[in-house]
Formats: C-alpha cells, sequence, structure tokens
C-alpha cells in the first residue's frame, strides 16, 4: 500500500540525524546535570550547548530559554504562571477564539479562580483585528496570548504589530510558536514578545520536549516545585538525550528553513493545481498569502470529513481533520466555528493537509488522484 505521510503539524517523524544523536546520548551521557561529578558535568556541558543552539535560534539569550515536556507544558507555564505571578496587577486576560486547546483551557480554567478572559473574534481568513485587540487592552489586562500560526488553518497572526502595542502596557505578551518554529524566521527581540512557546515533535526532533523562551524580567510563577532546575521555574532532572537530539534537530532546520519553507509551499501549491486539473470542487480556509508554509485546509464539495479521512487512510494517505474524533462522533473545528460560523457546511467537510520531512511533489500528485476518485466514488 501506497505510504504518503500529510500530517505533519500533528507531528513529525524524527530526523536521521535526531535520532542518531539521541541514542549515542542515551548510552554514553547519563549522569544528572546537577551532578558535580564529572560524569554530570558531562552531561552539563550537553545540556548548556542544547540551551545555547535554542536560544540562538530566536535570538535569546542563554539564560532565557526554560525546557519543558512541551508545547503543551510551555504554554501552560506561560499562561498560569504569569496569571499567578502578577493576579495583584490584575486579573484580565486576552487570547483568541482560534488558539489551540493547551492555550483555551488553561484560560478556561483561570476563568473559574476568578480571572477574566477576552477571546477575541477573527474573520474568515482566521485573522485577529489589531483595533478590536486595542478595544479589548484595560489597565488591568495582565496577560495577551495569541498563537503565531495556526494549527488548523496556517493563520499566520500580526504578532510584531501586538508587540508594538504592548510595549507601553503591563501585560505580558506570549505567543505559541510551535507550528512557526523553524519555518519562520522568530526573533524575539523584533517581535517584542515576553514569552514563546516551542516544541520539538514539529520540526523533527523528539516528542516529550520543548522551550518556553522567557524573557528577562518578565514575572512568572514556577510551574513545578522541586529542585532548583530551570531558573526555579521547572523542578526536575533534565532529559539530556531529548534535548541534545532537539538541539541537533534546531540545527538542521535553521539551515535548511528558507529552502525547505520554499519546497513545502511548492508541494502545497502543487496539490492545488492538481485538484484543479482534476475537477475537484474546493475553498480554501483561509489565506493561501498569510498562512504557514507546510498547512493547507480545504472544504471539498459533496464530501464528509470522516468519511474522507478513512478512505484516505484506506488508500495508505495519513492527513487529518483538526478535529477530535472520538468514538465515532466527529467535533467541528473550534476554528473553523469561529472562521465561519457553527453551521457553515465547512465543519463538516474540510480536511488539513499538512507536509514537511520527505514530502514532494510527487506525493501531491498522488493525493490529488486518491482525493478525485474518492470525490467521485461519494457522488455515485
Amino acid at each position: 500500500m501506497i505510504q504518503i505521510y500529510a500530517d505533519h503539524a500533528a507531528t513529525t517523524p524524527m530526523h536521521p540525524e535526531a535520532v542518531k544523536v539521541m541514542t549515542e546520548t542515551l548510552s554514553e551521557h547519563y549522569g544528572n546535570a546537577s551532578s558535580i561529578h564529572s560524569v554530570g558535568r558531562r552531561s552539563r556541558h550537553l545540556l548548556d550547548e542544547a540551551r545555547s543552539q535554542l536560544a540562538s535560534s530566536i535570538g535569546a539569550h542563554f539564560n532565557e530559554i526554560i525546557f519543558t515536556s512541551g508545547g503543551t507544558e510551555a504554554n501552560n507555564l506561560a499562561i498560569v504562571g504569569t496569571a499567578n505571578a502578577l493576579k495583584d496587577k490584575g486579573r484580565h486576560i486576552i487570547t483568541t477564539k482560534i488558539e489551540h486547546h493547551a492555550v483555551l483551557h488553561p484560560c478556561e480554567a483561570l476563568v473559574n479562580q476568578g480571572f477574566q478572559v477576552t477571546f477575541l473574534d477573527v474573520d474568515e481568513e482566521g485573522q485577529i483585528s489589531i483595533s478590536e485587540l486595542k478595544k479589548a487592552l484595560r489597565e488591568d489586562t495582565i496577560l495577551v496570548t495569541v498563537m503565531f500560526g495556526n494549527n488548523e488553518v496556517g493563520a499566520i497572526q500580526p504578532i510584531r504589530e501586538i508587540g508594538e502595542l504592548l510595549k507601553d502596557h503591563q501585560a505580558s505578551f506570549h505567543t505559541d510558536a510551535v507550528q512557526a518554529y523553524g519555518l519562520e524566521d522568530l526573533n524575539v527581540r523584533d517581535l517584542n514578545v515576553d514569552m514563546l512557546s516551542v516544541s520539538a515533535h514539529k520540526i523533527n526532533g523528539p516528542k516529550g520536549v520543548g522551550f518556553l523562551y522567557v524573557k528577562n524580567g518578565t514575572s512568572l510563577s514556577p510551574g513545578l516545585l522541586g529542585g532548583e532546575q530551570e531558573r526555579k521555574r521547572r523542578a526536575g532532572t533534565e532529559n539530556i538525550p531529548a534535548l541534545a537530539s532537539f538541539a541537533k534537530a534546531v540545527e538542521i532546520a535553521s539551515k535548511e528553513r528558507v529552502e525547505k519553507t520554499a519546497q513545502l509551499k511548492s508541494v502545497k501549491n502543487h496539490l492545488l493545481q492538481k485538484l484543479r486539473e482534476k475537477e475537484v470542487a474546493y475553498e480554501v480556509n483561509g489565506s493561501l498569502e498569510r498562512s504557514l508554509p507546510h498547512v493547507i485546509n480545504l472544504s471539498i464539495a459533496e464530501t464528509d470529513v470522516e468519511a474522507m479521512l478513512v478512505n484516505l487512510d484506506l488508500a495508505g494517505i495519513a492527513v487529518s481533520s483538526g478535529s477530535a474524533c472520538t468514538a465515532g462522533s466527529l467535533e467541528p473545528s473550534h476554528v473553523l466555528s469561529a472562521m465561519y460560523g457553527k453551521n457553515d457546511e465547512r465543519l463538516k467537510n474540510s480536511v488539513r493537509f499538512s507536509f514537511g520531512l520527505g514530502s514532494t511533489e510527487e506525493d501531491a500528485d498522488i493525493i490529488a488522484d486518491q482525493v478525485a476518485l474518492i470525490v467521485n466514488r461519494f457522488k455515485k
């Protein structure tokens, strides 16, 4: 059976070089980086090298990187940690309706603790309005958290403009950059962000590791209590093999970013061209121009998303809807609901294709062929 993986926004295969580094480190560097003996110092050296690599990748200082178990923990630390640290200055938070659940759910939990959260609307391209953000901003706002690029439709938000807006405000500014990291040019100084979340498994690194950038001077309560690791913000013995592997994946992504971005855009555009040639009726959810290079979300006429996913899987093609499918029931995408309304037909027939390491235009040809066959089968 043909095996085409087109769900890189969900997770990515590890780069062979990252696998090599991880396996070597597992067997050769078992020391605790907090130990003062030579075995521990060797692990500490790898830890410091990884921190330097990751800091450099976003224009940050060495001591502004807090290692986490991934994007979810990084987001939770940023949101809950800020709320706890700044609650005496205010209890108002601003976010958007299309954030990842790792942002939405902590914000909703804070509402139950007496905080007020404004969830900004988006337009049909998945974009927030800067003017609406200005209107929502209050003297007691302590946190603005807006994702850099959306995981379902790829919409890129005006992060730099938001950073400028908040420069003279007490609110900390956090962005979930999990989908953008390694593909977009991210410099925390240029963006004027106080915190930025990243996950290794989105850039061909291992699962279970990520980081939160925290600008020096930013108020943040710890997420885990225990030892004094990670500037006392995140206790626990560091996962040296995963971090060394993560650093290797970042090194590769940094070197190949421009070329890879162009290649992914080419695959995406090739898919759209082939679907047109096959006379498949579709609409792009969001904007092609202001979107991440690897994500394309399509509403395909006369189809059902669950049936489409199953049929593509049977054809050896792995894609997703961006929705949570449990026990045979499909929960409508909160992102598409925010963009088009809860009753729009797009919620029932939209599929996300996302590309990455190993994706080719030939893959796009096969995907288009199979989508056309499935659509014709549905019509009959």
